[in-house]
Parts: C-alpha cells; sequence; structure tokens
C-alpha cells in the first residue's frame, strides 16, 4: 500500500533526543485538537453528552498508548461504535451504554488473554485494501456534516452563499499549508501549522464562519468513578450482552486492522492480542468513569504518524491535552474553525485511500479485484465488521474453490500388476468429489496404492473420503494401501478396517509449524 505524496511523513531522526521528543510532544498536541470535534460528533451520534465521548477519547487514549501493541496509534470514541450504541441508548439510556461498555471491555481483554489477535492474519490483503478504502470514504462523508447549519426551524440546512465560501476556501488554505509546510520548516507538524495559521487568520479577521464551541462547549471536570445505575439481573445481561459482543468484534477489527496499517507505514512490527488486552482495559476503565468507549481511530492515527508520532509519548501526550482543553482550555480552542479541522481530515482521506488499488484492478485476479470494491461498498454504506467478514468469507469460498481444482492424479503400473496412484495437491472439503472421481474400483487390479507424497488431507472432509474410497475397493475384495500419509492423518484413520494397509516405512518425517506470539516465544 503507497502512500499519498501530498500529506509527507516526518521521519524521526536518529540523533537529536530533544528534537525527537518535541516532535512527538507537537504531534500528540495535534492529534488532541483533531480529536475534539470527532469525539462531540459521535457522541451526538451516539446519543449522549459530549463530555461522554471526550472522557472516552482521554481515557481509551491513554491507556492504549501506554499498553497497547504498537506505538504511535491512537484510539478514542469512533463513528463505528457510536451507531451501534444509538439504539442501547434510546431505548434502556445512559447507564446501560457504561454497563455495556465495561462487559466490552471484558471480552477484549479475554481476546488478549487467550491470543486472539493473532487470527487477524487471517484477513488477506485485498480486504485490507478495501478496509483503508472504505474508511478513508467514511471520513470523507463524515466531514460534510461540517458544511450545514441549523435554521430557525432547527433543521439542518446545506450552507450557501459567502459562508460557504469562506469555509471552502478556509479549508482549501489548510490544506495547502499542510502540503506545503513541510518543504519548508520540517521541525513543527504540518496539520498543527494549518490549524495555527487559519486559526489566527480567522480569529484576527473575526470571520464569521462555524467554530469548535459552535459544535457543543468541552468544558468539564475530572472524570469520576461510579458504577453504573443498573438493575443487575439476567435480564439485564440478555439486554447489554449482544451490543457487548458487537462492540467488541467491530472494535477489536478497526483496531488490529489499523494496527496492521502503521505497522506497514512505520517498517515496525506490532502485538496484536496486547493491543486487544489493552483496548479491553481501556474499555473496562472508561465504562467506570462515564466515557462511550472506544478503539483504534485510523484517521487520528495517520496525523500521528505523518506528523513524526513513533512512540507512546505521542499518544500519552494528545490524551494529556485533551484532558486539559477540557479542564483549563476550552474557551480556546473552542476559537478554533471547523474548516481547519475538515482540512486536516481531508488531508488524512487523501494519505489514507490507497491510491495504488485503483490502478492495479485490472491487473489481479478478477476475484481481488471484486473483493476490493465489495469490501469498499459495505465498510461505506453498512460497517467496518460486517464488511470485514464479508471480505474474509469471500475471500476464502474463492481460495477453496480454486484450491479443490489443483488436486490431480497420476498412474502407473508396476511389473507384479500392482497399480499406484499418485496424488498431487490438497485433499478437504472443496476437492474430494474430484478426488473420489479419479479412481476406478472396478476396473483396477486387486492391488491398489494411493501415494500421498504430494498430497496434504486438510480437514475431516478429506479423511471420510479416503475412508469411503477404501470401503469401494473392500466391496470388490480388493486391497489398497496408503503410502506417504502424514502422522495426524495416520492416527484418525485407524478406524477405517483392515483392508486399508498403510506402509509406515516409506512415510516422511512431516514437521509442525510452530505458532509464536507478539513477543517472539513459543505458543
Amino acid at each position: 500500500m503507497q502512500t499519498a505524496p501530498d500529506l509527507p511523513i516526518i521521519e524521526p531522526k536518529s540523533t537529536g533526543i530533544i528534537s525527537q521528543y518535541r516532535i512527538e510532544i507537537l504531534s500528540g498536541l495535534t492529534v488532541a485538537l483533531a480529536l475534539v470535534p470527532e469525539a462531540v460528533a459521535f457522541s451526538f451520534v451516539a446519543g449522549v453528552h459530549p463530555l461522554v465521548g471526550l472522557y472516552a477519547a482521554f481515557i481509551v487514549g491513554l491507556i492504549t498508548a501506554v499498553f497497547g501493541g504498537r506505538p504511535g496509534m491512537i484510539s478514542g470514541a469512533t463513528g463505528a461504535l457510536a451507531v451501534v450504541m444509538v439504539a442501547l441508548v434510546a431505548t434502556h439510556g445512559v447507564q446501560y451504554l457504561f454497563a455495556t461498555v465495561i462487559l466490552m471491555g471484558i471480552i477484549q481483554l479475554l481476546a488478549g488473554v487467550f491470543k486472539l489477535g493473532k487470527f487477524i492474519r487471517m484477513v488477506p490483503h485485498p480486504v485490507m485494501l478495501g478496509f483503508v478504502n472504505g474508511l478513508a470514504i467514511v471520513i470523507f462523508l463524515a466531514q460534510l456534516s461540517q458544511f450545514k447549519v441549523t435554521n430557525a426551524l432547527g433543521e439542518q440546512t446545506w450552507m450557501n452563499g459567502l459562508p460557504l465560501y469562506m469555509t471552502l476556501g478556509l479549508v482549501v488554505l489548510t490544506m495547502v499549508i499542510i502540503w506545503g509546510a513541510p518543504k519548508l520548516i520540517r521541525s513543527i507538524p504540518a496539520p498543527l501549522m494549518g490549524i495555527a495559521i487559519v486559526s489566527i487568520l480567522v480569529i484576527a479577521l473575526n470571520l464569521d464562519v462555524p467554530r469548535v464551541g459552535d459544535l457543543a462547549s468541552i468544558q468539564g471536570g475530572l472524570p469520576t468513578f461510579a458504577i453504573p445505575s443498573i438493575p443487575y439481573t439476567l435480564e439485564t445481561l440478555m439486554i447489554i450482552l449482544p451490543y457487548a459482543f458487537i462492540l467488541a468484534a467491530i472494535g477489536l477489527i478497526e483496531s488490529l486492522l489499523t494496527l496492521n496499517l502503521v505497522a506497514e507505514m512505520t517498517e515496525t512490527h506490532g502485538g496484536a492480542s496486547r493491543e486487544c488486552a489493552a483496548q479491553g482495559a481501556a474499555n473496562l476503565v472508561t465504562g467506570f468513569f462515564g466515557g462511550m468507549g472506544g478503539c483504534a481511530m485510523i484517521g487520528q492515527s495517520m496525523i500521528n504518524v505523518k506528523s513524526g508520532g513513533r512512540t507512546r509519548i505521542s499518544g500519552i501526550f494528545a490524551a494529556l491535552f485533551l484532558l486539559c482543553f477540557i479542564l483549563w482550555a476550552s474557551g480556546l480552542i473552542e476559537q478554533i474553525p471547523v474548516a481547519a479541522l475538515v482540512g486536516v481530515m481531508f488531508m488524512v482521506v487523501l494519505g489514507t485511500f490507497a491510491w495504488s488499488s485503483l490502478t492495479i484492478l485490472h491487473r489481479v485476479p478478477s476475484h481481488d479485484a471484486f473483493v476490493i470494491i465489495l469490501v469498499t461498498i459495505v465498510t461505506v454504506y453498512s460497517d467496518l465488521a460486517v464488511a470485514v467478514v464479508v471480505g474474509v468469507i469471500v475471500s476464502a469460498l474463492v481460495f477453496a474453490w480454486r484450491s479443490s481444482k489443483r488436486v490431480s492424479v497420476n498412474t502407473e503400473m508396476n511389473k507384479d500388476g500392482q497399480k499406484t496412484y499418485h496424488i498431487s495437491g490438497p485433499l478437504f472439503f472443496g476437492s474430494t468429489a474430484n478426488f473420489q472421481d479419479m479412481f476406478s474400483p472396478k476396473n483396477d487390479p486387486a492391488d491398489v496404492v494411493v501415494d500421498f507424497q504430494k498430497s496434504r488431507v486438510w480437514d475431516h472432509s478429506g479423511l471420510q473420503a479416503i475412508e469411503a474410497l477404501t470401503e469401494r475397493y473392500s466391496r470388490r475384495n480388493k486391497t489398497i494401501h496408503l503410502r506417504h500419509l502424514s502422522p495426524d492423518c495416520k492416527a484418525l484413520l485407524h478406524k477405517a478396517g483392515s483392508m486399508v494397509e498403510q506402509m509406515p516405512d516409506e512415510d516422511p518425517d512431516y514437521g509442525v509449524a510452530v505458532d509464536y506470539d507478539d513477543y517472539g516465544s513459543e505458543n
């Protein structure tokens, strides 16, 4: 996946620790500024007070920055989770939401403990391309709401006339600054420069354009510990459990895919299961402190990485800056024009979208191109979790179909009249029909050898096919010998009966794949 050239990545230098710390802290400040309108907007989507989203962004962001599996990633309240929360909040209230977030955190924590994060490797690259493309489009569409205003009747209408032209002009100016600033100065993150310059211009000229304060007031106090005020009954558990599982799945999928994306951009490795545990712990704590929960945010993570954030420092300071905004600097932050933040997010869209995928659609296999387009569309019109699951299922079905055609056979007769079938390719549920058609018990001699040296039995359907084959020969009082079977296949074939003869002396020694965890030790 290529990074768009219009949003340069600041590479940290190996010298100058103080200089790198400055980049990390300024990157955290940039991310914190971008987190404010997102958290407020997603709070409105979920139907909760803006501080519920801001507290979630602070707590989730801080805990995952300290303990997460990928330094440089940013987590907080996200739209993917907010849309799931709407029905729960509307029906049962915000206290049920807090309880659900706590249960969501427990589920994610267990996923980390049992090292389920490693299964993210099962997501094919075409699904990843569709994921980033769809998410880029979702981020873009989310920014369009900032071009709406509320009329006298309380209805949302599109801007027009001078306010629209000024807002668009400020958005473009922010994007131009972000694009051009690194060519002049690299010690300050370009998005931060864009926000600062446009904000100073708007405040100095007193331009009448929407500002952060027009969305909602972000002033508040420290989050306080409280146990959700709900009846602790089995009925309550049945209400919140389905939401908790859905939220946990969406949060983990988005976080792990973002982890892979950031790891690819920075050419480093991340701990998938560690990230699951960190996300779970963060949501568990957030639920007790009045937050709406969250997960990794690809947009803010891209801002951080492209601003030079490589360590946990940037994520920690992003969370701390956000808390400072809530406690002491709300008045100043509320003066920032929304257009400046929209410009930053538009640059994120340009940098996130896998533009190379458009040029390779006609060169990659048609099924891969279909998966890229399918996942992109489902991400935009449904949600991330559904899109990834659909993409993985389609990719798996295509793989199974193509693999089923790879099974083949060569036959030979020796001087003693024994016929040997040399099997090539995988034997599994998709290839068993072709496997059965390759044999002719009626016309074969009384002594038959089936050689699996170039084949491997993948599942129980393959074992069942072998058993069925031996029965076909045994009904005609013919002997079938199985050669070069793997040890695991032998152990399951003993029940096939006395007519199945194996040749252990010629069997090769099959190696066993070793699974390593995120820290390099064997599981």
